[in-house]
């Protein structure tokens, strides 16, 4: 599988990454419903024998669940792939969620994820979300400290405005963003990836498939049975009348991947790496089938006529819902 500089450091990264949000499980407020971890070190195993090099985590999914999945899905391996992780969400002991980015959260989370993980160093460390605003100078000053102690080798962000990557670049330059990019969010096309691309900041998408929606798995029967503790029961995107859009549009999908054999999953995740400011694409997956049925979208490429294609069902179906 090719590899792509990611910025200006020197992660050469695939344009595929193991996505580890969903195997965290249930239970809590970002939760999938109840995972098994066995399926999900199959799953990662998988993905790295398919050539997947770097693996996103974050302490939040699961509360400490994932990073430590992950951590088992890796013992004993020889060559080990990157591992991307993140700060600013803890939790409580009744499990309830709060934001942190005060210096010396930062610094508790980094030795709690180093731990999880069973790693001396995180290759990329990112804050997940600027919440709280107003303590992103704080924490950014941080993590660039963390860096020059070589807790961590590279910091970036995930969910920050231009506004806010301009603030904390005064500080220290800015590795990375990791924004949420498909055909059914694709706003950070208007000012944030070119913004990227100018600076030189590489860019990870997440949800390409908005999160599982665009894979042709998904139909109403399967929403109205996900269980209470899976998030997308309450995601807009899931419900009337964005729901006849999105399954209208992966049918496009489903009909242009059957002229090259690949699923709509893969044509959805590589309508995001043809954008030029994108480095790579994060692809969740709870079981093995999952990663094997999406890692082909790497070295697929859209034809113009294709583009054209999917654009029109877009405007199509926008119109069609009175959009």
């Amino acid at each position: 599988m090719e590899t792509r500089q990611l910025g200006q450091t020197d992660l050469q990264i695939t344009p595929i990454g193991f996505g580890a949000w969903a195997i965290g499980g249930g239970e809590w407020a970002g939760g999938w419903g109840s995972q098994d971890d066995r399926e999900s070190i199959a799953a990662i195993q998988r993905a790295l024998e398919l050539g997947i090099n770097w693996i996103d985590t974050a302490p939040a999914y699961g509360l400490g669940r994932s990073e430590q999945v992950v951590a088992r899905a890796l013992k004993g391996r020889s060559e080990r792939p990157y591992i991307f992780t993140k700060c600013a969400i803890r939790w409580r002991e009744d499990r309830s969620i709060y934001n942190s980015l005060t210096a010396e959260s930062v610094r508790e989370e980094v030795e709690n994820s180093l731990r999880r993980l069973e790693t001396d160093v995180i290759d990329l460390y990112q804050i997940h979300w600027p919440d709280p605003a107003e303590e992103i100078e704080e924490a950014w000053t941080t993590m660039a400290e963390l860096q020059r102690e070589g807790k961590v080798r590279h910091i970036g962000v995930s969910n920050f405005s231009v506004e806010q990557l301009r603030r904390i670049e005064a500080i220290a330059p800015v590795a990375s963003l990791q924004p949420p990019y498909s055909l059914v969010k694709p706003q950070v096309e208007d000012e944030l990836l070119p913004f990227c691309r100018q600076q030189g900041i590489g860019v990870i998408v997440y949800s390409p498939m908005m999160s599982g929606l665009l894979t042709g798995k998904m139909t109403r029967e399967r929403i109205a049975n996900m269980p209470d503790d899976d998030w997308r029961r309450g995601d807009r995107e899931f419900q009337e009348p964005q729901l006849t859009r999105n399954l209208q549009l992966v049918e496009v999908l489903r009909a242009i991947g059957e002229r090259h054999g690949r699923s709509p999953g893969e044509v959805a995740v590589a309508w995001t790496l043809r954008h030029p400011a994108v480095t790579g694409a994060i692809v969740g997956a709870r079981r093995p089938s999952q990663i094997e049925g999406t890692v082909g979208a790497a070295d697929f490429r859209l034809t113009p006529e294709e583009l054209a294609e999917i654009d029109q069902a877009r405007g199509l179906t926008s119109r069609q819902i009175g959009a």
